[in-house]
């Protein structure tokens, strides 16, 4: 699934992978988050960390009528105010979004499968 985006100086696609790996590197630089995790495969009651090259397993993205819309599955350090980490997540993910790729995104939405002791 692709978005296309027309401007005056051509057409533009954008792919949900590209999407996942912009919001996943966008994730992972904020305070508190370990890193990102897969949506299914919980092993032994540990989520698995996903590399860079994978983030699109822990990052959905599709578009509605009213926008675009994304999830995401992170893992979050131990200790910390779960409600800030993932407020802060929300907010940098669509900045990074927004300001990279000039699409509206309807809303981020960010589901913690961990939390991991560091």
């Amino acid at each position: 699934m692709t978005i296309e985006k027309n401007s005056a100086k051509g057409n533009i696609s954008i792919t949900m992978d590209a999407i996942a790996s912009i919001a996943g590197n966008a994730a992972t630089e904020c305070y508190g988050v370990v890193g990102m995790a897969p949506k299914t495969g919980f092993r032994a009651g540990i989520a698995e960390l996903l590399r860079i090259e994978n983030y699109s397993k822990g990052v959905f993205a599709r578009e509605t009528k009213s926008g675009v819309e994304v999830e995401m599955y992170i893992v979050v350090a131990y200790g910390l105010k779960m409600t800030e980490v993932v407020s802060e997540v929300q907010k940098k993910v669509k900045y990074v979004l927004e300001k990279t790729l000039d699409i509206k995104f309807k809303s981020i939405n960010v589901f913690v499968k961990n939390i991991k002791n560091v």
